[in-house]
């Protein structure tokens, strides 16, 4: 376990869980085990027991899957600001969201409501690779995946499968038709009625909503703000509001009004700090209407969540925590849990504070501008939102001023760690669903950490050397993108260096901060309804993952929208209601079939020819991988 654990932290999640085959049952058989120590020195009998104590089995594969998973989403404050970050700061940030998620593991991992959909295709693709493989069932259930799994491998090497756009083979000069249609290319086009063929945008929708395992309420509520989003971004653009014409269609970067890009650094002293003189000489920046729109929605997302949280769960929480403190948490996973020892919240509270020391002197350190008020001040907001967030990912599997490096900080140390508490959670779920001991899952989880810090700090470095031109570009490729980095840094600058003169009274976005306060009412329409008219199904409407997603198109490639929701309808509505037995028996494995031998596929298309190892080898350009976009629309300037 501990061999491959740290082998396959390296390579991210999904290889833990699809490796079963080979490396794991080759190693079991090479190396020496229990059954051969009478031919081993007694010197090296203990060594090659600890190597190899017997048939690899569920527990070892869980382990290993979990230590991987947590490696694998240890990089997200890369994403903040790569160039100036330390591998302390990295790894510290990370281990504070772990402690955050195991002292509310009582009542956001334990009890039977924390179901968390996104886990089930890996429970059933464990169960059907370690329980009972001689039957005949398990065995057809085996051979499906393996036969999907390959499958997709070799068809996600066809480029010109992430997007068709009948509309734009129609009209290929039309720019309007680009905007609307065109999605295969990142920041082209909103995707309308485009057809993806590439699992890799097909199945999942970011994050937690996976097209074939997330519940169908939740999935409508994402279409609905995603059609208000379609709607908003062209009209937004049609009526030339906020002088969105000036700017590209879809782009995360900040602009002068005419168009021009921001130059940010020329409102900057030499330590990253605003100079108001030079400020007041270029004048204050320029969204493009659908990344204006996009933050109007996550400001609207905050105060929803909250709302939401208060009216549909809080009673429950509220009885859970009282329940676990007089030792009655009814679920069956927990109750098999207790023959192993538990961890004791104080390993958590000691693993929060000693990280938090060392992330707090990191930031003097560094020079970072943040005081040690703001530093508390972000690991507050972690710690309010871990269970009003964590409460809509455990039930319907959906998560989401003057120094700007000082903002950059405040963002590590205020959503990171409380991203990486949800991720850490979702873990210590797997572990009680497979009755892995409680002090096994602490142990890869903090080493997966560690692990995944030093390794994600090496792979950015070289990815960000190698494709620079491409990151920096408004439009990229629909291989790499720099959008995460180019909307941190947009973020630090208009929220961190020009935060007040930006959002102050008078101004064109006044009136975004206000957005937390119509979101904080969004969700009580739909609570009220839901009392006047309990048979109609507004308590299925999802108020915050409906006005997160009012700007989800702002970003990225868009073409797999409307085909991820033919797929939705089709397995969470027609199989689940006339195909039941199928659907419980394949449904959720093929998920994992899909997902499993399309990141394989990345991870070596990455390293092989995409540029991950420091060179690109293009694909020949040919019919289906034309030059330009993807799917032929025209490829636009703004």
């Amino acid at each position: 376990m501990w061999f491959l654990s740290l082998g396959l932290s390296c390579f991210g999640a999904v290889l833990g869980q699809i490796f079963y085959f080979l490396p794991q049952t080759v190693l079991e058989e090479v190396i020496p085990g229990p059954t051969e120590n009478s031919r081993i020195r007694t010197s090296d009998s203990r060594f090659w027991r600890f190597m190899n104590p017997g048939p690899f089995n569920l527990k070892e594969h869980v382990a290993i899957t979990i230590m991987a998973s947590t490696a694998s989403s240890s990089a997200l404050a890369i994403s903040i600001f790569a160039a100036r970050i330390s591998i302390t700061t990295l790894i510290g940030s990370q281990l504070i969201g772990y402690g955050l998620a195991g002292i509310t593991r009582s009542f956001l991992v334990y009890p039977t409501f924390a179901v968390y959909p996104q886990l089930i295709p890996s429970v059933q693709l464990f169960d059907a690779l370690h329980r009972g493989k001689e039957a005949v069932m398990q065995k057809k259930r085996l051979n499906f995946f393996w036969i999907i799994f390959v499958g997709i491998f070799v068809w996600e090497w066809f480029p010109t499968l992430t997007g068709i756009c009948i509309f734009c083979l129609a009209n290929r000069r039309s720019a309007w038709f680009t905007r609307i249609f065109g999605g295969a290319a990142g920041n082209e086009g909103l995707g309308v009625f485009s057809i993806s063929l590439d699992w890799a945008y097909v199945g999942s929708s970011g994050g937690t909503i996976g097209a074939l395992f997330a519940p169908l309420s939740t999935q409508l509520s994402l279409y609905g703000g995603c059609l208000v989003c379609i709607i908003a971004f062209c009209a937004c653009f049609a009526a030339n509001t906020w002088n969105t014409q000036n700017f590209p269609f879809l782009t995360q970067l900040l602009f002068y009004e005419n168009g021009t890009q921001y130059n940010q650094l020329a409102i900057l002293n030499s330590d990253f700090t605003l100079n108001k003189e030079k400020s007041a000489e270029q004048g204050l920046p320029w969204y493009a209407a659908s990344q204006l729109l996009f933050k109007i929605s996550r400001t609207m997302y905050i105060g929803a969540a909250v709302t939401h949280f208060f009216l549909w769960h809080f009673k429950t929480v509220v009885g859970i925590i009282r329940d676990y403190k007089t030792k009655q948490c009814d679920d069956a996973h927990y109750r098999r849990m207790k023959v192993y020892k538990e961890i004791s919240n104080w390993w958590y509270i000691v693993i929060l504070l000693v990280t938090a020391a060392i992330s707090l002197g990191r930031c003097y350190a560094a020079k970072s501008g943040l005081p040690w008020w703001g530093f508390l001040l972000a690991l507050l907001f972690a710690w309010m939102f871990v269970p009003v967030i964590g409460q809509l990912n455990a039930t319907v599997g959906a998560a989401i001023p003057g120094k700007p490096v000082a903002n950059m900080y405040f963002t590590m140390y205020g959503w990171n760690p409380f991203t990486q508490a949800l991720n850490l959670l979702r873990d210590l779920k797997l572990g009680q669903y497979t009755k892995l001991p409680p002090r096994v899952t602490f142990t890869v989880q903090a080493i997966g950490a560690i692990v995944g810090g030093l390794l994600n700090f090496i792979i950015a470095k070289v990815v960000i050397n190698s494709q620079r031109n491409i990151l920096l570009e408004v439009q990229e490729t629909n291989v790499w993108s720099g959008q995460q980095v180019q909307s941190y840094n947009s973020d630090a600058i208009s929220w961190g260096a020009l935060g007040k003169p930006l959002y102050a009274p008078g101004t064109p976005y006044a009136f975004v901060p206000y957005m937390l306060l119509v979101g904080l009412l969004f969700p009580i329409p739909f609570w009220l309804l839901h009392k006047k008219y309990p048979k109609v199904g507004f308590n299925f409407v999802f108020t915050p993952v409906l006005v997160a997603k009012l700007g989800f198109l702002s970003v990225g490639i868009n073409s797999a929208v409307f085909t991820r929701f033919g797929v939705t309808i089709f397995s969470q509505y027609y199989l689940r209601k006339y195909r039941a037995g199928w659907f419980r028996k394949y449904n959720f494995l093929l998920s994992a079939a899909l997902d499993g031998g399309t990141s394989v596929m990345i991870f070596v298309y990455t390293f092989a020819v995409g540029g991950g190892s420091g060179r690109v080898t293009p694909f020949p350009t040919w019919a289906l991988n034309p030059k330009g976009n993807p799917d032929y629309c025209k490829r636009l300037s703004k």
